[in-house]
This record gives C-alpha cells, sequence and structure tokens, in this order.
C-alpha cells in the first residue's frame, strides 16, 4: 500500500469572504418563502427559489434567470449563497464504483470534506425497494475478479487506478452506463460509535452535519450523473460516515428535503443504525410516508461477540434493539435489514448462521440478512473471510428459512466499500480540466 494511504484532506479551513451568510441551501419552500418576504417579494418566489435550487440544481443565484435581476445583485451584495455541497476530488474504481470527497458550505467550513460514494447497478444487498421479486439466496456468488480476498490479502495498490479532481456542476460522461444506482450518504464527520472494524471510527466524530450538507450530498451526485429523478432508477442508503440516529434531527429534516424538494420516495431510502434505541424509538413514530427503510448493524450473532466489535452493544444490546424495531409500524410487503459484517474466525463459522437465523426468527417481524465479507483497511486487524465462507453462511440461513443476500464489494481499491470511509487520499491529484 502506498505511504499515503492515510493522508487525509486537511480540515485547517479556508475562511470564507467577509459577509458569507449561510446557505440557502438546506432550507425548504416554506422557509424560502418565509426568507423572501425581507426582500418584499411575494412568498411564491420561495417556492421558485426552492424549484431552482433542489429540482434544476443551480449551483449560483445569478444563474436563476426566473429571479429578477435586481434582487439576484442584491443578494449578491449582501453575501447570499445556495451554497450546496460540492465535489472536490473524485476516485474512480475499476468495478465502476465513484467515492467522492464532498466540500462542506456553512461559513467558516470552507476546506473541510465528507464521504459519498455512486455504485451504479448497486451491490446486491441495500437496493431492493418495497414489493421487488426477489428470493432468499438470489445473490450470485461473487467471483475473485469483483475484490474478494482470501483471508490475510489487502486490496491493490490504490495509486494503480484512476482518480482526478472536479467541481460539483461538472457532469459524468459515462451517466447512461448504469440502469440502477445507489448513492451512499454521510450524516456526521467522523463517527463516535467505535465499531472496531470500521476506519471511520479512526476519525472519531468531528461533528455533526446540517440537513443540507447530508441531502446536498444527493443532490451533487445527482447533478453530476444527470439523474432524471422519477425516471431513473436510484436508492439512497444513510450508510456512510457517522451514525445517522445520533444526528437524528438533521437527517430526519434531510430526508424531508429529498421528499419534499427534490422529489425522491422514502421507499428508495435505507438508514442504517448501530442500535441506538432512543433513536429506533423516535423513528418508529415518523409518519410512513416520509420514513425511509430501516437497516440495523448486527455484525456479530450474540451480545458476548457483539460488544468486542461494536462496543455499543455494552448500552443498548441485541434484544434491546430488537425490542425498539418491533415498534416500527412496517408498510405493505416491508422488512428490517440485518446487515452482517462477516470477521473471519469471529463472526463467519457455521455455528455463528445457526445463532443469526435463530435470533432474525425470534424478532418476529418481517426481515432479511444482508451479508456483508469484511473490507480491509490499514491498522485494523480482522481478516477477510473465504469466499467459500461467506457462501456456506448464506447457505445456512436459508435453509433455516431465512432470506439472506450477499453484498458485492464495491469500490474497495479506492477504500470506498462498507467501512473504509476515512477520506483517504490514493494516489497523485489530478487538476480540474
Amino acid at each position: 500500500m502506498p505511504d499515503n494511504v492515510n493522508n487525509l484532506v486537511p480540515l485547517d479551513a479556508q475562511r470564507e469572504p467577509a459577509g458569507c451568510k449561510e446557505p440557502l441551501f438546506g432550507l425548504g419552500s416554506e422557509a424560502l418563502s418565509a426568507w423572501v418576504r425581507q426582500f418584499n417579494e411575494p412568498i411564491w418566489r420561495g417556492k421558485q427559489l426552492a424549484e431552482a435550487i433542489y429540482k434544476q440544481r443551480y449551483v449560483e443565484l445569478n444563474e436563476i434567470t426566473t429571479l429578477p435581476i435586481l434582487l439576484r445583485r442584491q443578494l449578491a451584495a449582501e453575501g447570499w449563497r445556495i451554497g450546496r455541497p460540492g465535489i472536490v476530488q473524485t476516485f474512480q474504481s475499476i468495478d465502476g464504483t465513484e467515492r467522492y470527497l464532498i466540500e462542506l458550505s456553512g461559513p467558516g467550513q470552507k476546506g473541510q470534506t465528507v464521504e459519498t460514494v455512486w455504485m451504479p447497478e448497486g451491490d446486491g444487498g441495500e437496493g431492493e425497494e418495497e414489493g421487488a421479486e426477489q428470493q432468499p439466496g438470489d445473490a450470485s456468488p461473487i467471483p475473485r475478479a469483483a475484490g474478494f480476498e482470501r483471508v490475510g490479502e489487502q486490496p491493490a495498490p490504490c495509486d494503480v487506478f484512476p482518480s482526478f479532481r472536479d467541481h460539483s456542476g461538472e457532469r459524468a460522461r459515462d451517466a447512461r452506463l448504469w440502469s440502477r444506482a445507489t448513492i451512499c450518504i454521510s450524516s456526521q464527520v467522523g463517527c463516535a460509535v467505535n465499531c472496531q472494524f470500521c476506519l471511520t471510527a479512526k476519525l472519531g466524530l468531528q461533528r455533526n452535519l446540517s440537513a443540507g450538507e447530508i441531502a446536498g450530498q444527493v443532490v451533487a451526485v445527482l447533478d453530476r450523473h444527470q439523474v432524471r429523478v422519477g425516471g431513473d432508477r436510484v436508492n439512497v442508503v444513510f450508510m456512510g460516515m457517522g451514525e445517522p440516529f445520533l444526528n437524528y434531527d438533521n437527517f430526519m429534516a434531510a430526508v424531508g428535503l429529498l421528499v419534499n424538494e427534490v422529489g425522491l420516495s422514502p421507499r428508495r431510502m435505507t438508514v442504517s443504525t448501530s442500535g441506538i434505541v432512543p433513536g429506533i424509538e423516535r423513528f418508529a413514530q415518523e409518519p410512513p410516508e416520509i420514513r425511509p427503510r430501516l437497516a440495523i448493524s448486527l455484525n456479530a450473532p450474540n451480545d458476548r461477540i457483539r460488544a468486542e466489535v461494536m462496543p455499543i452493544n455494552r448500552k443498548w444490546p441485541i434484544d434491546a434493539v430488537v425490542d425498539a424495531v418491533r415498534r416500527v409500524a412496517l408498510r405493505p410487503r416491508e422488512r428490517i435489514t440485518f446487515e452482517y459484517v462477516l470477521l473471519a474466525g469471529v463472526t463467519d463459522r457455521p455455528d455463528d448462521a445457526r445463532e443469526v437465523a435463530r435470533l432474525v426468527r425470534r424478532s418476529g417481524f418481517p426481515a432479511k440478512v444482508n451479508l456483508i465479507a469484511w473490507n480491509p483497511g490499514p491498522g485494523i486487524a480482522y481478516a477477510t473471510p473465504a469466499a467459500e465462507s461467506v457462501l456456506e453462511f448464506q447457505k445456512i440461513l436459508v435453509g433455516e428459512g431465512i432470506a439472506a443476500f450477499i453484498r458485492q464489494p464495491r469500490g474497495r481499491d479506492i477504500f470506498a466499500a462498507c467501512g473504509q470511509l476515512k477520506r483517504t487520499v490514493d494516489g497523485p491529484a489530478v487538476s480540474p480540466s
């Protein structure tokens, strides 16, 4: 692995120009309607502005020609801006996955970044919308070429794969080389949960993201790939950096923006939690028309092992998490997902699979299990299980009547796979074209 693989994008943020206001991105139609009143504009200007920001995806106020030119000049003079988070660096995997460093937008935040991932064709586990015709075990065996290393192997050196810089307004040239895709977004810079197998945990928690910074990741990627909301099949998963339920208000406000302003369906969104019981209880009170689907990061067959690999289990053990999930009123054909990271010799044994099957049956609610072979990272002592172990684990679950799917490792060569997000810079920087 190259020496610079652990380097982080510097956090010594550059100062914003004097007089710079809070970004407008993050305000919904109603808030924007109230905001325009200070300029003696009719309230319908707010809806007009929301349409331009969230659906037409403008990044500069002076580009919005539906606004009067005198108003645009006044806003510019006073330091107002859209302030949508923008892509400042892109890393491309040999499998088509892209990992982005996205610059945050608040005053004083210039230069701070968070990570987002684009996976064309998904990864075989997270993207099935409710009602999809899929049977347990449908996920295909993963060939070695897709990144399934044997025990003890590490990913190929990252600097042999292309990387380049771009701006958020730059469009991807291969926008139509996919039929469906998944966008994996972050809710915090770093993470406080400290899962022992996760690279993000090494950052610790640096700060929560605002609703606009969370939703802005999605809109920036939609813009880059020219996604047609309502026409293209795109899923959003809150599975990047951070624990969404430890930033609950901003997470749900971002969901509101994505549903009400951008036009995405909550049925194509999934939020993953490590098991924050108070957050799950709040989530259970959300109306179904705006609530994403729920995934629980289980990752171990019992409390003893889970407390070792996920210290959060000492506060909220498995039974407490499952009890909280039972309060979520599921929509027709909706299932709870149990995410399960397989660690060689720790959580991937046949007895572990049988114990997981009993746990899922005992839960009493419709559920499926997504199996994830651990993705390696520097400084973490676990090993990736053999492909045969993963397939045997799935076979046991299916034989026990549990819907089980294998999530393909996407973007492992560029540190974009599950558990690898640490703002790693791989290879030389390339200037924007």
